[in-house]
């Protein structure tokens, strides 16, 4: 009998065999995507910090490289969700290509002194202890990204590439009231998501005392 991938699942009574779908090959155009944000993060980094770091020219096109990044952010999940092509790989290594190219943003800008280290403390320890956080509980369930969540990406995402950009004037204060909301969403998100982490313990705990 012919089994794995493709192989006709056993016939129910008066129902014609089915097949299992193939599994997406690693090398689709969602990972491809994730891959090349991967790539872009030292690239994106050398710009940054080329000519001493503060040359407008060389920081537009350093904003070039993390605006194509954050680009295939939004496309690499989408397609990979419609098209079927959601693979382990791209499971790991999309959140570790997200935080790369925003951590070293984050960093590089403070480095530079062009954002307050609080500011980059702030965002990277609630990246790190919701990614944690999610860890301990996933024993017990998934905790989805929330709409809030994902408008705390897209707004930090837009306020990091201002920083980037050689600003002045009203741009440069826009940059920093963008921040400011970037911030209060990312503390904001952090509470609901240790909410549902709490809760879905909890539920999970009472069902397996119910179990025994």
């Amino acid at each position: 009998m012919t089994k794995g991938p493709g192989a006709p699942i056993a016939a129910q009574p008066g129902r014609p065999a089915a097949a299992v779908p193939p599994a997406p090959d690693v090398w689709n155009i969602a990972n491809v995507l994730t891959m090349v944000r991967l790539l872009l993060v030292p690239v994106f980094v050398a710009l940054l910090f080329a000519d001493g770091g503060h040359n407008p020219k060389w920081r537009s096109v350093a904003w070039a490289s993390f605006a194509i990044a954050m680009i295939t952010d939004l496309f690499d999940g989408e397609l990979a969700r419609r098209k079927g092509l959601v693979t382990d790989f791209g499971k790991i290594a999309d959140p570790i290509a997200d935080k790369a190219i925003m951590g070293s943003a984050l960093i590089g800008l403070s480095v530079l002194g062009d954002l307050p280290w609080w500011v980059t403390v702030v965002i990277l320890a609630r990246e790190l202890g919701i990614t944690l956080m999610r860890f301990w509980v996933i024993r017990y369930g998934v905790i989805p990204a929330s709409r809030g969540g994902k408008i705390k990406t897209l707004t930090q995402g837009i306020a990091v590439g201002m920083y980037v950009l050689d600003l002045t004037g009203w741009l440069a204060t826009g940059r920093a009231v963008l921040m400011g909301l970037a911030v209060l969403l990312t503390v904001g998100t952090a509470l609901d998501y240790v909410g549902q982490a709490l809760r879905l313990r909890r539920e999970g705990m009472a069902a397996e005392r119910a179990d025994r």
